[in-house]
This record gives structure tokens, sequence and C-alpha cells, in this order.
């Protein structure tokens, strides 16, 4: 993914943003993960079509799918499903599907993908690693420089949570129900640079992070800061982490939209020299925890008073927070309607244990289905303001 700003200079100016979604494969006849990741790579054939780039993930039996960057939501929401349906038309080539679950409802043996860094990565972590099966959604965010990515990150942290709790979709782990209405992201707590973060202030400090974690042994290199949100590592964005992989494509729209607007938000604040929100990390991960625990079902941390909300109040927050820019994109109605639809029908996790009712395979073959869905229709956008 190549994201890159447009030029900057009001309020017109877009910033473009895409998306890495990890995705299970599953054998088509049993519905338990299948370890195929490899020989659908060597089938697939590039056409004129594809909306994104296939790729391996740690293990076998996950597929990613990165997106190309894009200024319109509507054509971030058809990459999406586009992604979606090139990475399930290539995985049943080899008697696959491919489902939007963030864990296996199954247990599964694990192999990991054949990648010298993840080898060094088994080498390092052992177990902690041998037996990870976990499926993240990565939202990219072009920014101007690392002085302004940093500044974003000190100042969006206090939102992640309900990022978090809009995107949970994994309650289910080695076949028992977590608890969790996302079990991934306290999963994903082993690794020691994961999770929350105190605020950096500059770019030279989140470098000193990254270097003594690098001096510590503890990563490999700088792709293994695994905080929930960080500057990425090949290109020109910030990249929020946090979240599991949506169920529904519509969320991870959803999901995509909030994160830029608030990107774009927090950049005006800073510009205006607005101090970032206060929040130690441990009561970011208590808030953080409490949203991977509930989801949208039970209380969120407010994300500016601190103590309990309820999530449909922690939404209405966000969602205020970012209304300025989601109106200079033309997001704004397009976010309504998929807040007030998330909100009546739930989140994956959600939706997971409904069918959960009918057993196993009907939740595998129901988040089969969901994965595939077509987001909703979109209007067709409004003609260009004529030249003066």
């Amino acid at each position: 993914m190549q994201p890159a700003t447009e030029p900057s200079g009001g309020p017109t100016a877009r910033r473009t943003f895409g998306v890495e979604e990890e995705l299970l494969l599953l054998d088509a006849h049993t519905g338990r993960p299948a370890p195929l990741a490899p020989l659908i790579l060597a089938d697939v054939v590039p056409s004129d079509d594809d909306v994104g780039e296939l790729s391996l993930e740690l293990q076998q039996q996950q597929l990613e799918v990165i997106s190309r960057p894009h200024t319109e939501l509507r054509d971030l929401a058809a990459a999406i499903h586009g992604g979606r349906r090139q990475a399930d038309r290539a995985a049943q080539h080899v008697g696959a599907r491919v489902a939007a679950l963030a864990t296996s409802v199954h247990p599964a043996t694990l192999r990991l993908a054949p990648d010298g860094r993840y080898a060094r990565m088994r080498e390092l972590y052992g177990l902690a690693l041998a037996d990870h099966l976990t499926c993240g959604f990565h939202v990219h965010v072009s920014i101007d420089s690392a002085e302004e990515g940093v500044a974003i990150l000190d100042r969006i942290r206090v939102w992640l949570p309900v990022l978090l709790a809009l995107s949970t979709n994994s309650p289910f782990w080695n076949g028992l129900d977590s608890g969790y209405a996302s079990y991934r992201y306290p999963m994903n707590l082993r690794w020691p640079t994961s999770g929350t973060y105190e605020p950096f202030g500059s770019a030279w400090e989140y470098q000193k992070m990254v270097r003594a974690r690098l001096n510590d042994g503890v990563i490999l290199d700088e792709g293994m800061i695994y905080i929930d949100a960080r500057l990425a590592r090949k290109h020109p964005t910030v990249e929020v982490r946090v979240c599991d992989v949506c169920l529904y494509s519509d969320d991870a729209v959803l999901i995509a939209a909030l994160m830029r607007a608030l990107v774009e938000e927090e950049v005006r604040s800073w510009q205006a020299g607005e101090p970032a929100p206060v929040a130690t990390a441990a009561d970011l991960r208590a808030a953080s925890w409490t949203a991977s625990r509930y989801g949208l079902r039970g209380p969120l941390v407010n994300p500016l008073l601190g103590g309990l909300c309820d999530a449909a109040d922690a939404m209405h927050l966000l969602f205020e927070r970012v209304l300025p820019a989601l109106r200079d994109y033309g997001d704004e109605a397009t976010v309504r309607r998929l807040l007030n639809q998330i909100e009546q029908r739930g989140t994956g996790a959600d939706r997971q244990r409904q069918q959960m009712r009918l057993g196993p395979a009907a939740v595998v073959d129901d988040a089969v289905n969901c994965t595939q869905l077509s987001p909703l229709d979109w209007p067709e956008p409004p003609p260009p303001p004529s030249a003066p």
C-alpha cells in the first residue's frame, strides 16, 4: 500500500487512506482453518479487475488483502468488497473459502508461513507465536511528515478503544466462548511492543522508543512495533492496528471513514496549538480491555471524562469529534447510516454468538456468506462545483 497525501492548503485537501484485512482460510467442506495460503498465492494470476494485493500473513491459515490508497470513501468501500471477493475466488480454486473472522471458531493445528522472518520470530517468541492465529484490520491514513504523524498518535489514543468496540469480532477461541467480544485484542498483548502507549511528544522520541526496543532485543525490526497505532514502516502513513477484522465490509468502511476524519481533526487541533488529551497508558489499557470485553453490548470508558458510559454515548462523542472533517470530506450522511446500522444489528461478535446457538458449523457458514456481502448502496457523487 502506498498512500500519498494530496497537496495541503485548505479544508478541501483530502487525505488518502487504505486498509489491510487479514482473513481466515477455511476448508470448504469442514469449515476448519486450512494451511493453503502459499498454494493460493502460487496460483493467483493478476487481472485487470484486481482491486488490491493478496499476501501471506503469519500463519498459512491466513490471507491478507491490501488495498490501494483511495481518496473517496465510495472507492475504498468498493476496494474492500472487491478484495474480499478476489481472495475468495482465489481460495475456491484450491477447495477453500475466506471468512472475516478475527479468531477461529474451531481449534487448529497451525503451520507458519514460509518466510525467514517468521522463522526467526518463532525462535524468539516460542509458543506465543506458534499457537497464534488472529486476524486484524489496519487502516492507513496519509500524513505530511513524521512530526505530524506523532502528533496524531498522541491525540487519537483516547479514541482507539471506541474503534476497537466497533470492530469486535472474535468471541471464540479454540472452540470455546472466551467471554470477550474481542478475544483477539488480549491475545495480541502477549507481544512486548503491543497495546496502548504513552504520548511521544516528537518524532525523535518515537524513534528513540523504536531504537530502545531494537537494542533490548525484544523485536527483530521496526515492523514488530505492534502498538495500537504507529507510524508505518514503509509508507508515509499513520497505521491504526487496534481493530479486529470486521465481519461486515460495511463496518470496515465505517471505521476507515471515522479514522480518516479523526486524523484530520487531530491534525487541525495540533496545528491550532491545542494540547493532546491527557490519559496514561494504564488508563487506556483499562479502556481497551473494557472495549474488548463488552464491545457495544456493555459499558465503555468515556474517552473524554473517564469513568463508564453507554457504548452509544461513546460512539456519539467520537462522531461529534470528527463531524467537521466528515462534512469536509462529504462522508457525514454515510457515516450516520453506518453508525445507526451497527448500533441496531450489533457487531460481528454479536452475530457469531447468535449463530452459535445452531452450532460451530452455522457460525462458519454464516461468516463465509457475511464476508461476501456487498456494502451499502452508494449514491452517485455530487457533480463537481462549477469553475468560477
